[in-house]
């Protein structure tokens, strides 16, 4: 069994799982390339560019857990929850409010 049961309970901790600017303005980077490669796919109709979506989103994040936060990335354990918070903080990073979501979850920005 889960140990969240909603993705309202698992955005904090995806949150502290992400304390480090560093690890996330890897995430950006790499959401950002996906943003892009995606787009160019479609207007391009490229279609073969999509299979490089997971490579440009996952490089990026993973180098962040693994070399700068020093975590197992959540997405092992909540695949669909962790893209869906990837989106969220890069939402919350352009928009601005980023760091009161920080501040809830308890982690200083």
């Amino acid at each position: 069994m889960s140990r969240y049961q909603s993705f309202a309970e698992f955005w904090p901790h995806y949150l502290r799982e992400h304390r480090k600017p560093a690890t996330r303005a890897l995430h950006y980077v790499g959401t950002t390339l996906v943003i892009a490669i995606a787009m160019f796919a479609i207007a391009t109709a490229n279609w073969l560019l999509l299979l490089a979506l997971p490579v440009a989103g996952y490089f990026f994040a993973w180098t962040g857990h693994f070399g700068v936060e020093k975590n197992r990335p959540a997405t092992f354990q909540y695949p669909l929850w962790s893209l869906m918070a990837d989106f969220k903080m890069y939402g919350c990073w352009l928009s601005g409010k980023l760091g009161a979501e920080l501040e809830k979850a308890g982690v200083a920005s």
